[in-house]
Order: C-alpha cells, then structure tokens, then sequence
C-alpha cells in the first residue's frame, strides 16, 4: 500500500532510531563511556535531544553553521565540539559568539589554526578549548606523532584565550589498538610537560562495539548509528530492520520487463559507493539492483522479471544515510508503521 507521501521524501522511522541509540548508550555506559554523538547525520534538534534524553554528554559538529542551528533549535544543547580546523575571520567571529551561549571545544591540527585562534580569542571574555587532532591511522587530518601532538598541546597552553582540551581522532575501521597506542603515548608526553589532558575523544559507527577496547578513550562519537545504512549492513554492524532512514521513491516508467525507473536520482539517493555496488537497497527486493542514477532517475534492474507497476512505491536503504540527510529541507518521522510528521533539517544545506 502505498503512503500518502509525495515522493521522492526521506522517511525516518522513529521507534528504530530509538533504538539504535539506546543500544550504543546501553554499551557506552557499561564500560564507562561518554557519548558525544555526531549530528552530521541527522541535523536535527528533535533527534539531538533524544541522544541527550538517551545519555550523551553532547553532541560533535562538523561546521559552526551546524552548531549555530542545532543550539538554535534547542535550549537543551549546551556541549558542542566542532571537530574541523577553522579558519577566517568570519568563521571566528561566528564561533566567539558561540562560545558564549556553550560550553565550546574545537580542534586543530597546526600551528597556523592554533595561532589563528589564539589572535581572535586572545581579548575573548571566556577563553576556548582547543582539542590537538591526531592521526591515528584513517590518513585524513591528524598529527602524524604522540611527539607532535604534545607540542600542539603546548602551543595550545601558552596561547592568549585558549586552553587545551584534549586530544581527539577519527580512527580507520577495526583501528582500537592503534587509537590506544598512539593516545597513551601522547598523554604520557603531555603530562610529563605538566599539562592535564581532559579528554580523550574517538569515533566512528563501524567499530563503535569495539570502542571499549581502546580504554584511553573517554568518549566516543558516533554518528551514522542513529539511522544505520547499507554500506553498515555490508560491513555486517547492522540488519535492514536496523536502518531507520528510507527514501520513498514512486515507479515512474517500466520500458522493459527487467528494468524500471524510479523518481529517486542522484539528487536523493546521492552518487556515494562506498566500496558498494549499486546506489541503495530496495527493501524487500534482494532481486533488484540499483544499477544507475541520473539526477532525477534511478535504474532498477534485475535478472528475472522486474514485477513491478508505474505508480508503485519502494522504500530504499541508501548507501551513506549522512550524506541524503543533506539533499532535503524536512523528512518525514514514522512511528508505529505510518507518517506522524514532518521535521525541517534545519542544519542542512550551510557551507559555513
């Protein structure tokens, strides 16, 4: 049966979001973990306070505009980190202002942001937590040493407006042992110069189970784990009854008994691969490939006869759930199988 929804929408199922961040605060908090989920993935107020509600300790931003909308749209955020390196004044003068309204933490990975802070920061009423990123294997930004990081930390120290926070990564895949090894060290170096180091922040949704192996760690941020999607189940961290977000796409032409053509492109499904085959999972249809997008039409094929109907709706898993959540303005929240309302993504869409 089709829902009354115009298509293509983002539906996110709201009793399996619930649940999914219910399961990692249960794991977190056995083994003494903080949680600072990663909004990137939903931008929602309304989904942020759940995680609060659930147990988090706050939540990670990738953007100032991000945490300029989420605090915004709810008196109960009063813990940001924006795990990125700023630059430009404009970004700074925004941030200062932030800094104001909550407890703030940035990072950086180089002299030339630390300094950059520090100019800004260094007549600022309430100084700002600066957290020193460190490469612990994933090759994105990071120091590359527990050295490097202890002088970053140090810089960070003696630095007009700016207190150091801590120390933060993003690890690759199954990289526990690496984030233990190279944090330890660092730690060890940055309290031998006399420097406290209060946190201690990794993450990441694949190997969020395994967070507890590397106990340097004092909290974790997950992001992709409130929805899951198929590049999760392919990695086997999930099932299809554990993905809350689907777009909902109508069957607009069916040219050929094995193929058809569905009003989801690019546009919403986006062209991310992730090592996969395919741009999503059409639920209920382990027959059907989604071979091809175009920006309005995806591609079905399959082997055997297609079986479907002009007019006929499918619910897709996509394969990056973080990346659709920015191609709408509002999604459509089902609780208890049907459509209850819609929320605006009000973080979306901000280049800043």
């Amino acid at each position: 049966m089709n829902l009354p929804i115009e298509t293509p929408a983002v539906l996110v199922d709201l009793d399996i979001a619930r649940r999914n961040v219910r399961a990692f605060q249960a794991y977190a908090d056995r083994h003494g973990i903080r949680v600072r989920p990663h909004i990137k993935t939903h931008k929602l107020p309304q989904m942020a306070e759940l995680q609060l509600e659930t147990g988090a300790i706050g939540i990670t931003c990738q953007k100032v505009s991000e945490a300029e909308a989420m605090v915004d749209g709810s008196a109960r955020i009063k813990d940001v980190l924006i795990t990125y390196n700023i630059l430009g004044e404009a970004k700074l003068a925004r941030l200062a202002r932030l800094n104001e309204r909550v407890t703030l933490s940035v990072v950086a990975d180089n002299a030339a942001v630390i300094d950059g802070l520090a100019e800004y920061f260094s007549g600022a009423r309430k100084p700002l937590a600066v957290l020193v990123e460190c490469n612990t294997g994933a090759d994105r930004c990071g120091v590359a040493t527990p050295d490097e990081a202890a002088a970053l930390a140090r810089r960070i120290a003696e630095a007009p407006g700016l207190r150091f926070g801590g120390l933060m990564t993003y690890p690759p895949v199954g990289g526990a042992a690496r984030v233990q090894s190279f944090m330890s060290e660092a730690r060890r170096l940055i309290e031998a110069d006399g420097l406290q180091v209060p946190i201690v922040t990794s993450g990441g949704t694949p190997s969020m189970m395994q967070a507890a192996e590397a106990p340097v760690a004092t909290e974790y941020r997950p992001g992709t784990y409130i929805y899951n999607d198929r590049s999760l189940v392919a990695r086997g961290v999930a099932t299809w009854d554990d993905c809350a977000l689907t777009v909902l796409a109508t069957v607009v032409s069916v040219p050929a008994p094995h193929r058809a053509i569905i009003d989801a492109g690019s546009k919403v499904l986006t062209s991310d691969l992730l090592g996969l085959a395919g741009y999503g999972h059409v639920l209920g249809r382990d027959d059907i490939h989604i071979d091809q997008l175009s920006e309005e039409h995806g591609r079905l094929v399959s082997d055997g006869p297609i079986g479907l109907k002009v007019g006929e709706q499918l619910r897709v898993v996509p394969n990056h759930a973080c990346v659709v959540t920015n191609m709408v303005d509002a999604i459509h929240i089902i609780e208890a199988g049907e459509p209850k309302t819609e929320w605006s993504v009000v973080a979306r869409g901000r280049v800043l």
